[in-house]
């Protein structure tokens, strides 16, 4: 089943809620300057967009790109998000799609995080590969049109329709194609270089995280370990990253969360433990919050 303009708006304006995280809702936007929408409570489904001419600027949280044609930005739920045409652009043309993403594709994502709001800037992608990536786009909405009688319908002109997948069959088959594309981008895009002259205490505090996320950290033993006062560190740390180390260490223990998701057998419990949430029911509060689905959903989606 698809929706035209006389069903959905042509385009989401600012305060229009996003699509539930149960629907997969694609179009192509045409949008001229003066476009833009914002969402102080962020998406309540993962926002997938892709830019064909003009220029995008997108921000989530602290985090912000600007969306050039052959650019796949990725915004996960529950961030503040604010996008639109690119100050001093004429327009900005783009294929989009809020769905729940399958757990496998943030694998491919996570090398292009921009900074730890759910940001992900897959971007440069070789200009010999964006007819591929258009034509699963395309696939993707006409799959999502799909009624599961006869023939799922053919692409066609790229037009400003917006589909709606409300079928198992259309949301499985344009899934399929977004993966598609989302596999093709971020396998051939070239990650950036760290950003240079964060400072090497900040370098270091970063790498422990992430060495071992599900242990007891505190701003105090941080601190200590690069030897800086908490107040210091904290406010080094929170200068140069954008958000204070905590966050940064809830939001690296997420990522591990939901790689044992992927990975191992665990149960929910052990994996929140060994994680470093001290309790289940908070675990599942952040990690629902974080990728708009509890843990248990999360596991059955990546094992499918």
């Amino acid at each position: 089943m698809s929706r035209n303009a006389d069903d959905l708006p042509v385009a989401a304006a600012p305060g229009d809620p996003s699509p539930p995280p149960g629907l997969l809702v694609a179009g192509c936007f045409d949008q001229p300057a003066g476009y833009r929408v914002d969402r102080p409570d962020g998406s309540a489904s993962w926002l997938f967009t892709w830019t064909t001419h003009g220029l995008g600027h997108i921000r989530q949280g602290s985090a912000e790109a600007r969306a050039g044609a052959g650019d796949l930005v990725v915004l996960a739920p529950g961030v503040r998000q604010r996008y639109g045409v690119a100050p001093g652009a004429d327009r900005w043309r783009f294929w989009w799609a809020h769905c729940q993403a399958r757990a496998g594709w943030l694998t491919w994502l996570r090398p292009y995080a921009v900074g730890d709001d759910g940001m992900y800037a897959v971007t440069p992608v070789p200009g010999a590969l964006h007819g591929r990536i258009e034509a699963a786009l395309r696939r993707m909405r006409a799959d999502a049109r799909w009624t599961g009688t006869g023939l799922p319908p053919d692409p066609g002109p790229d037009g400003d329709l917006v589909a709606v997948a409300h079928g198992t069959a259309a949301r499985e088959l344009a899934l399929g194609s977004l993966g598609e594309a989302v596999v093709l981008a971020a396998a051939t895009a070239r990650t950036a270089p760290p950003p240079p002259g964060t400072d090497p205490r900040v370098r270091q505090a970063q790498a422990v995280i992430a060495a071992d996320p599900g242990a007891p950290h505190s701003v105090r033993s941080l601190a200590e370990g690069v030897a800086l006062s908490p107040s210091r560190f904290a406010h080094l740390f929170t200068r140069q990253t954008g958000r204070s180390p905590m966050r940064a260490l809830r939001e690296a223990r997420l990522r591990h969360a939901a790689r044992l998701l992927e990975s191992t057998d665990l149960s929910v419990e052990r994996v929140a433990a060994a994680s470093g949430f001290v309790s289940p029911f908070h675990f599942n509060r952040v990690f629902r919050e974080r990728f708009g689905v509890p843990p248990g959903a999360y596991r059955a989606a990546a094992s499918r």
